[in-house]
C-alpha cells in the first residue's frame, strides 16, 4: 500500500503543470521623468470640476448641464458601466459558499433477471429525493479574489471613460459656444467697420467731386469694402455652422438654441505656477481608465497563475430519500454527505501556459496603451500650456496696439474739434481701430479656445470618488455612472508606484 501509494503521488506531481516564468514585462513609463519644466500650468485645484462656471456665463452653465444630461454621446460610455458591474456582480456570485435545493422523483421497474432478485427484481418502485446542497471555495491560491479584482478593475476603467466621455462634451460643447460667440462680436465689430468703410468712401466722392482726389483711391477703398462683405458674408456663414454643431452635441432640436444671444467674452482669472505637478495629470480619466485596465490585466495574471495549482473544496449535502412517498419525511429516511474535493491540473500545462501567456500579453498590450496615454497626456498639457501663454502673450502686446490707435483717434477728434484734420482722417483713425478691435476679439476668441483645451489636458478638475467596499455584490439600486464611484479591487498587490493614484 505504501508503494503504491508513493507511485500515485509521484505521477500526481509529475502531471502537475508547472508555472513557466515571465521573461517578457513591459515597463510602465514614470510621468514625472516626462514632465516639461519650462511650462507653466494650472495650480493645484484648478480647474474645478465645473471649471466652465468661471466665466460666469449662465447660457454656457445651462448648455453644459443640458448636454451632461442627456447627450446620446454619453449613452455608449453608461451602457458599458452597466455590463461592467454585472459582470463583477456574477463574479462575487460564483465565490466563497454556493448553496441549491434540488428535488426529485422517479417510478422504475426493477427486472427480474438482474441484480436484485425478487421481491426487488421484477417489481416497481417510487423513489423521492429531497436534498439541500453546499459547496464551499477555500480560494487557497487567490484565484477567485484575483477575479474579483479584475472584474473590479473593469468597472473602475468604465467609470473614469464615462468622465472622459463627459469631460470631452462638456470641452467640446464649450469650444463651440466660444467659437459662436467669437463669430458673433466679429461679425457685429465688420459691420461697424463697413459702415465705416462705406462712410470713407462717401467722404472720398465728395473731395473727387472737389478735385482733391483721383479714382485709383477711391478702387482700392472700393476693393477694400468688397473684401470685407465678403468676410462679413463667411464669418456668417462660420457661425451658422458653429450654431448647427453646437445642436448636434447637444442632442437637442431645432428650437433647443433660439433664445441663444451674444455676449462678451470674458477671459478667466487663472493661477499659472512654474511647475507641472504629476497629481494634476493624475486627475485626466483617461489616464485612470489606462491604469485600471492594467491593473485588471494583473489580477487576470493572478488568476491563470493560480489554475496551475491543486484546488481543494468542501462539499457536502443533507436531505430525504426514500423509495416510499409515505416514509419521506421519516427521520430513518435522511441521508447526509460531506467530503472534500480534490482538483489537480494533471498533465494539462500546454492549455495552462497558453492561458497565462495570453493574460501577460494582454498586459504588456495594456502597459504600452498606458504609457502612450501618458506621452499623449504630458504632450497634450505643455502644447495647450504653451498655446495659452503664447495667445497671453500677443494679448499683451495686442493691448498696446489698441491703446495706440485709441489714442490715435482721440487726437484725430481733437484736431478735427479745432480744425487742424478733416472728416477723412477721423474714419481713418476710427477704421484703424476697430481693425486692432478684430484682433483684439480674434485672440480673445482664441484664449478662450485655449483655456478650454488646457483645462481638459489638465483632466477637468476630475476627482476619483472614495473607494468603496467590493466584498458584497454590486446592487443594481447604486448610485448613477456619474457619480463617478471607484470600486478598490481587493487583493491585488501589483500597484504600480510609477501610475498617479
Amino acid at each position: 500500500m505504501t508503494k503504491s501509494l508513493t507511485c500515485v503521488a509521484v505521477m500526481l506531481l509529475a502531471g502537475c503543470a508547472t508555472v513557466p516564468p515571465d521573461h517578457h514585462v513591459l515597463a510602465r513609463r514614470d510621468v514625472a521623468a516626462d514632465l516639461p519644466s519650462s511650462i507653466h500650468l494650472a495650480a493645484e485645484g484648478w480647474p474645478d470640476a465645473n471649471w466652465w462656471q468661471a466665466w460666469h456665463d449662465p447660457q454656457l452653465d445651462a448648455l453644459i448641464a443640458g448636454g451632461l444630461k442627456g447627450a446620446p454621446s454619453l449613452d455608449v460610455a453608461a451602457t458599458q458601466i452597466g455590463a461592467a458591474r454585472a459582470a463583477l456582480s456574477r463574479t462575487h456570485a460564483d465565490t466563497g459558499l454556493s448553496t441549491a435545493l434540488t428535488a426529485s422523483a422517479s417510478r422504475q421497474r426493477y427486472s427480474g433477471t438482474g441484480l436484485f432478485p425478487a421481491p426487488i427484481g421484477g417489481a416497481y418502485y417510487t423513489g423521492e429525493t429531497v436534498r439541500v446542497e453546499a459547496r464551499y471555495d477555500f480560494d487557497w491560491w487567490g484565484r477567485n479574489r484575483a477575479q474579483i479584482a479584475a472584474a473590479a478593475g473593469e468597472v473602475n476603467a468604465r467609470n473614469a471613460s464615462y468622465a472622459a466621455a463627459e469631460q470631452a462634451l462638456a470641452a467640446a460643447i464649450a469650444q463651440s459656444y466660444f467659437s459662436l460667440q467669437g463669430d458673433w462680436a466679429r461679425h457685429a465689430n465688420l459691420e461697424q467697420l463697413i459702415a465705416t468703410q462705406r462712410d470713407r468712401i462717401a467722404t472720398y466722392d465728395r473731395r473727387v467731386a472737389r478735385g482733391l482726389g483721383n479714382s485709383l483711391d477711391r478702387q482700392a477703398l472700393e476693393n477694400d469694402l468688397t473684401l470685407m462683405e465678403k468676410r462679413l458674408a463667411e464669418d456668417a456663414t462660420a457661425a451658422a455652422q458653429e450654431r448647427e454643431a453646437l445642436r448636434a452635441l447637444l442632442g437637442a432640436g431645432n428650437a433647443a438654441l433660439a433664445d441663444l444671444k451674444p455676449v462678451p467674452l470674458q477671459p478667466t482669472a487663472h493661477a499659472l505656477p512654474a511647475r507641472l505637478g504629476i497629481e494634476l495629470l493624475a486627475r485626466r480619466p483617461d489616464l485612470q481608465a489606462a491604469r485600471w485596465r492594467v491593473e485588471a490585466a494583473l489580477s487576470r495574471i493572478d488568476a491563470a497563475r493560480a489554475a496551475f495549482y491543486p484546488d481543494v473544496n468542501l462539499t457536502g449535502a443533507v436531505g430525504l430519500d426514500t423509495v416510499s412517498l409515505s416514509h419521506l419525511l421519516e427521520a430513518n429516511s435522511r441521508t447526509l454527505f460531506v467530503g472534500p474535493a480534490l482538483t489537480v491540473p494533471l498533465f494539462d500545462s500546454r492549455r495552462l501556459s497558453a492561458q497565462l501567456e495570453g493574460a501577460r500579453s494582454e498586459r504588456n498590450e495594456l502597459v504600452a496603451e498606458y504609457n502612450q496615454a501618458v506621452v499623449n497626456a504630458v504632450r497634450d498639457a505643455a502644447q495647450d500650456g504653451a498655446a495659452l501663454q503664447g495667445i497671453e502673450a500677443q494679448l499683451e502686446r495686442q493691448a498696446r496696439a489698441d491703446a495706440g490707435a485709441a489714442a490715435l483717434l482721440a487726437a484725430t477728434e481733437t484736431k478735427l474739434a479745432r480744425g487742424l484734420a478733416d472728416r477723412a482722417a477721423l474714419l481713418d483713425a476710427r477704421a484703424g481701430l476697430l481693425r486692432q478691435r478684430d484682433d483684439t476679439l480674434a485672440l480673445h476668441q482664441l484664449q478662450a479656445l485655449a483655456e478650454v483645451a488646457l483645462i481638459r489636458s489638465l483632466g477637468g478638475g476630475w476627482q476619483a470618488a472614495p473607494a468603496r467596499d467590493t466584498t458584497a455584490p454590486i446592487d443594481a439600486s447604486d448610485p448613477a455612472p456619474a457619480t463617478m464611484m471607484h470600486v478598490q479591487a481587493g487583493g491585488n498587490d501589483h500597484t504600480p508606484s510609477t501610475i498617479p493614484n
